[in-house]
This record gives structure tokens, sequence and C-alpha cells, in this order.
């Protein structure tokens, strides 16, 4: 990786190896190495026997998970917030999981879109709940930076599952919880 970042370099009009860009290279392996660990995350040591019989059956929400992944179409990053929840059947799942999984997906190269609907599935598949709900709210440098340079839109992408998508007072509820005020 490091030949091809000194190619790029160069391509770039740049020489590799004046004294700010002689280390590049390597902190550049380093920086995508760690953006892109998601690849090499496994699921199972991340849940770690996390799971838990436990008769709940209301809805569990974390809020404001902070996540950072990169745009598979220009590799820039896009950074916001997760809002997931989900209405546990029997099962759940130690709260700390939720953000590792969220970073295991964003953590790749990746669409908005996509990553929202792993975190969904993956949670409906590791707990069997009768409902998932996932809110990703970002910015795009793809969107600031170049392109249409808007520096304050940001995307919202939701995957709502089980009773989330069929019960119109669950999926509200959930929408409600996402509105609450923590300070009060």
């Amino acid at each position: 990786m490091q030949k091809l970042i000194r190619e790029l370099l160069v391509e770039l009009g740049e020489d590799p190896d004046r004294p700010g860009l002689r280390a590049t290279p390597e902190r550049v392996e380093d920086s995508w190495r760690f953006l892109t660990e998601g690849y090499r995350t496994d699921l199972n040591k991340i849940v770690n026997d996390a799971l838990f019989e436990e008769d709940y059956d209301e809805i569990i929400m974390l809020k404001d998970i902070e996540l950072f992944s990169l745009c598979e179409h220009h590799l820039l990053p896009f950074y916001g917030k997760c809002h997931v929840g989900y209405l546990p059947k029997g099962r759940l799942i130690g709260m700390s999981k939720i953000p590792r999984v969220v970073d295991m997906f964003a953590r790749r190269l990746q669409l908005q879109e996509r990553l929202t609907t792993q975190i969904a599935n993956t949670l409906n598949d590791l707990l069997k709940p009768l409902g998932v709900a996932v809110v990703v709210e970002a910015y795009h440098l793809c969107m600031a930076m170049r392109g249409v340079e808007k520096q304050h839109a940001f995307a919202t992408t939701s995957c709502m599952l089980g009773a989330f998508r069929t019960h119109r007072e669950t999926r509200q509820e959930f929408i409600d919880l996402l509105k609450s005020d923590r300070s009060a």
C-alpha cells in the first residue's frame, strides 16, 4: 500500500521525498487500515456471549452513537450519528455491543443506505426480536467539499424491521423517543 500512496503523491505533483511527506505513505497506510478494519472484524468476537435471556418487551434504544465512515464513491469521509432501537422477544444484547456493531459496518467503504440496513439486519439476525429500527444522520464531505458544496446538508436514512415497519404505534413510539430531550 505504501508504494501505491507514494505513486499517488507523484501523480498529484508532489515530491514524496520532501521532509513533510517522507513518512506519509506509512501514516496513510496505518490510517486506512484503521478506517477499514470493519472488513477484518469478527461479529462473534464483538458479541462475545453478551446475549442474555430476559423477559423484557419494551423498546430498548441507543441514541447518538457517533459514526465515521468512508464514501465508497469518492473515498471521502462521512460522519454523524446512528440511533438504534429494538423490541426484544426474550433476548437482550449488552448495550456496549450495539456501538461496536455500528463501528464494524461503518469502518468499511460504504453507502449510508447500506450501512443503515446492515446494522438493522445484523441486530435482527442476532436477537430475533419483535422489531429493529435504525436511523443514521450523516454529513458527507463528498457533498460539502466538492460537487454541490453544501456544507450544512445532512442525509437521513432509516431501516425499520418487524413491528417498527408493521405497527404504526410502535414506529411512532420509536420516533418520539428519538425526538425526546435527555435533559428533561
